[in-house]
């Protein structure tokens, strides 16, 4: 009877410890039977589905315009297709039975930064970027570059001017380092962007004496006739597909060797959370992969060289959206003055 006695005091005192511990054991617990999702890949993994925030303001031909297709509403255009990309290989990292799904939030360009910060996509992507410092874009991280050859430049309707810029740009100042060298050449017009994008910021802090315009749109800018615009600037591919293929009554600003002006020298990346260290390897290890068997270079010249009609692409390979991201009436937006006074 003692040693039985002995045996249920020590059992009551286990009892009690196991108590005092508590919640945290039981946690254990249930980690050991459902362990809960340490970092962003396991999350995205356990939910089957990657949220992707896109631009609804078409840039094309990284993002074209949305298209109602037999299946739906679809998107499509040369960033659509790095999301499949991504949206594959999630499916291989999380175990290939259950495929990754990627969620479209088509969204103001100027607002992706926002919902990334508030925790509502897991990454974005729409010709982002990712050596342009901006105030207000805290908290941000970026990918490996997946494009190299973007930049600033500019289109204009009047041949005067795009041979006047040409002139300023072939100016042995302009080649020295002189900020100012190219500023001269935009004094006194009326110069739009895109109110949010780097051509924006490039604008503010570089040219003087001009009237900025800001759109809400590239498309808003060309049909702005109050004030009527001289010159655009803006991502210069998409600037160049565009004149190419839709409005051929523009045409870009150029050197003398015939090349495109640019401005400045961007990299395009896939914009993640700054703490989502553990997603934005797996994307730098995805872009190298895909960089080097040659299928980036491949998708850059499907999307940017090659002739096409998006419309049908959209119907075939497009990715869906859910309607009510859709804003109320798909509306391209305004332009306004800057401000009051010339810049």
């Amino acid at each position: 009877m003692p040693r039985a006695r002995r045996l249920l005091e020590w059992a009551s005192l286990l009892l009690i410890a196991l108590t005092v511990q508590g919640c945290g054991l039981i946690i254990d617990a249930v980690q050991l039977v459902h362990p809960i999702a340490t970092n962003e890949l396991d999350a995205i993994c356990a939910r089957g589905q990657v949220r992707v925030g896109m631009a609804v303001e078409p840039f094309q031909p990284f993002v074209f315009p949305a298209i109602y297709t037999d299946e739906g509403l679809r998107v499509t255009g040369l960033d659509v297709e790095l999301v499949r990309e991504i949206s594959a290989a999630l499916s291989r990292r999380c175990g290939g039975t259950t495929p990754i799904v990627p969620t479209l939030q088509l969204i103001r360009f100027r607002n992706l930064f926002v919902e990334l910060t508030e925790g509502n996509l897991d990454l974005f992507v729409s010709s982002i970027s990712a050596n342009v410092p901006a105030q207000g874009r805290i908290g941000l991280a970026y990918s490996s570059p997946y494009f190299n050859e973007g930049g600033i430049g500019g289109i204009t309707r009047q041949p005067d001017l795009a041979e006047r810029i040409s002139a300023y740009a072939r100016r042995p100042s302009a080649t020295t380092g002189d900020t100012n060298a190219m500023a001269r050449a935009f004094f006194g017009l009326t110069v739009a962007v895109q109110e949010g994008t780097s051509a924006q910021f490039y604008a503010e802090a570089n040219l003087i004496g001009i009237r900025l315009v800001l759109c809400d749109s590239l498309p808003a800018a060309f049909e702005s006739q109050n004030p009527p615009i001289d010159i655009i600037l803006g991502k210069q591919p998409v600037l160049a597909y565009t004149v190419r293929r839709v409005r051929k009554n523009w045409q870009l600003l150029r050197l003398d060797s015939g090349k495109p002006l640019f401005l400045t020298h961007e990299h395009y990346a896939i914009v993640t959370d700054e703490e989502s260290y553990r997603l934005r390897q797996f994307l730098n290890d995805l872009l190298f992969r895909l960089d080097e068997s040659g299928r980036l270079k491949d998708m850059r010249q499907r999307w940017l060289e090659d002739l096409y009609a998006y419309p049908r692409r959209a119907a075939t390979e497009g990715l869906p959206f859910a309607a009510e991201k859709m804003p109320q009436h798909y509306d391209q937006g305004r332009c306004r003055l800057a401000d009051n006074r010339s810049r």
